[in-house]
């Protein structure tokens, strides 16, 4: 994967595709059950800290929020904690929306 730290959601969802990639949602559990992203795991970013363990360290982790600030910040967070391999889907679930991805509501 790129050494940048952002990925296109058409890239991101090529790579979920493979099968060996995780995708976590950190938007609250109501923005979630609006509308999100089929197959990814809601992990709010207040809860970060005390779910880090759900967090593989031996794949590839896209996250995602509304338009991108949370989930940057969450990769940073990633990276300093031993997931260097995680990846900030550009633009968030807006950006996935607009790109004719699927969402479920």
């Amino acid at each position: 994967m790129p050494e940048n730290s952002e990925v296109a959601p058409r890239a991101v969802s090529e790579a979920l595709a493979s099968g060996d990639a995780m995708l976590i949602d950190v938007r609250e559990k109501s923005e979630y059950d609006e509308l999100r992203i089929p197959g990814s795991v809601l992990i709010p970013l207040g809860e970060l800290p005390a779910r880090l363990a759900e967090v593989p360290a031996d794949r590839d982790v896209y996250v995602h929020c509304r338009m991108g600030g949370r989930s940057a910040r969450a990769v940073d967070y990633l990276r300093t904690f031993g997931r260097p391999d995680s990846y900030n889907v550009t633009g968030g679930i807006e950006a996935w929306e607009e790109a004719g991805l699927p969402v479920e509501r």
